[in-house]
């Protein structure tokens, strides 16, 4: 018996072995490639950079500028040479050698004139000596597979290009730095510690003492749910940040929607006459308030009309207003309009107060004044959008209901990050309800692996190789 066990160890220990080498094999074959990609914008400027990474990046540099390298992270200035030995273009010339380079491996950086024909033919050549064109993300997926950084960080590269207010940009740099990463890190330490008392607990059933009972795992399971909400309520803040408010105006015509853009937006953005139906189509502003990225979207005058144009223009509008997470009803004060039955008439389906903003525009003309009340359950503004009354009010009350509060310790994030924690929270209240309820270990044990793994794929401890290359392909190349 003893020999016939340990014939089945061998066997399952070559298993793994063998397992191991073809793994290892396949991440070699992967990275065996040398890849390049122009890493700024096409266009005209006065620099433009190609990035080369991979195990023949030195030797394709040097055939470029047949010359040596310049010694590591010293900038040198070299010609870039044609097969014929014909000067392309002259720039300076940077090298990084693994593993001290962004994605770990050799790395060199080719600056040269910021021209598109130029570019091209750099990299042309480059690929006739020897290199891969890189795909969308690949320099940081490189950076991923060899531990340069986390799936977080990662992302937050592109977050940080992508940034559209400076509280956004800030936010991304932290989370680059880690900042979102070490949250996440520690919460997971905590539940790794959880997982080892439970695990205990399960193990050793004959000692006398009920481990699973005695307080101190509930007390765990309770200290790590706390961690998880709290990384989960900054987190929230971070994926407004990036994701930002879709902020739509719609009402009647000449209710002042166009105006109000045109306010909100700080520059005169819609044309504003007198004439109904002067907004014909949908007009999209990407603007900042009080730090919060909003795309507000003005309208076409909702009503009755035989023009055919201007029945597509509120076609387009009611499909606006469908995808909005807050709506802009105006409504001029000096009509005698009751907001809430135009509200009922021009979108019934959408009507509840967590997406309903009432607007009472043009408080100039009457004697009523510019504030924020209550009206029947909904939030309702008066504002004079052409005298610039009530707007600051306004602009809280928008970014009020995104529960928008911006704090100097504030990380980007994405919505698979706050997925993932949802995913987190409900796999811990499975684990306390059987061992509340049930005191079944095993069960209680086999919650908290699931946990573990859902907090794991935020920052690519554990995550399926389609998760990687949904995240890394919606990178700009070069990066």
């Amino acid at each position: 018996m003893v020999i016939l066990g340990g014939f089945f160890f061998g066997y399952h220990l070559g298993f793994l072995f063998n397992m191991t080498l073809s793994f290892l094999g396949e991440f070699k074959m992967q990275y065996q490639t040398t890849i390049a990609a122009i890493a700024t914008p096409l266009g005209r400027g006065g620099v433009g950079v190609i990035r080369l990474s991979g195990p023949k990046a030195y030797e394709i540099a040097e055939q470029l500028t047949q010359k040596s390298l310049p010694v590591a992270r010293m900038a040198g200035f070299r010609q870039f040479c044609d097969a014929d030995g014909s000067v392309m273009d002259e720039g300076i010339v940077l090298c990084f050698p693994n593993p001290h380079s962004f994605t770990g491996e050799d790395v060199v950086e080719l600056q040269g004139h910021g021209g598109p024909v130029i570019q091209n033919a750099l990299l042309a050549r480059l690929l006739d000596l020897g290199a891969t064109a890189a795909k969308a993300g690949e320099f940081s997926m490189r950076a991923f597979e060899n531990g340069k950084m986390d799936l977080v960080q990662a992302e937050a590269i592109a977050d940080l290009i992508d940034a559209t207010s400076q509280a956004a940009a800030r936010s991304a740099v932290r989370s680059l730095q880690g900042a979102f990463s070490t949250k996440i890190n520690t919460v997971l330490e905590k539940l790794i510690h959880l997982r080892l008392h439970v695990e205990a607990a399960i193990d050793f059933p004959e000692e006398e003492i009920d481990f699973l009972a005695d307080g101190k795992i509930l007390a765990l399971l309770d200290d790590v749910q706390d961690s998880v909400q709290a990384v989960q309520q900054s987190a929230r803040q971070g994926q407004l940040l990036r994701e930002g408010l879709q902020v739509v105006i719609a009402g009647k015509p000449n209710a002042g929607k166009s105006s109000l853009l045109n306010t909100l937006a700080g520059h005169e953005r819609a044309i504003v006459t007198d004439i109904a139906g002067t907004t014909r189509d949908v007009l999209h502003e990407k603007i900042s308030l009080n730090g919060l990225p909003i795309t507000l979207t003005d309208t076409a005058g909702l009503r009755e009309t035989g023009d055919l144009v201007e029945q597509e223009g509120i076609r387009r509008a009611i499909k606006e207003i469908e995808q909005a997470d807050l709506l802009l009803l105006v409504y001029d004060l000096n009509q005698g309009d009751e907001p809430l039955q135009l509200a009922q008439q021009y979108f019934a389906d959408h009507l509840e107060p967590k997406r309903l903003l009432l607007i009472g525009n043009k408080c100039d003309l009457t004697d009523q004044v510019a504030e924020l009340s209550d009206y029947q359950g909904f939030r309702h503004i008066r504002v004079s959008a052409k005298q610039d009354m009530g707007v600051q009010a306004l602009i809280d009350a928008i970014t009020a209901h995104a529960g928008f509060q911006p704090e100097e310790d504030t990380f980007i994030a994405r919505t698979r990050h706050l997925d993932a924690m949802k995913r987190t929270q409900c796999y811990l209240s499975e684990a306390r309800e059987q061992l509340v309820v049930f005191n079944a270990g095993e069960l209680v044990a086999e919650s908290l692996r699931l946990a573990q793994n859902a907090l794991g794929e935020i920052t690519g401890d554990f995550s399926a190789d389609d998760l990687l290359g949904k995240i890394f392909g919606s990178f700009c190349i070069g990066k």
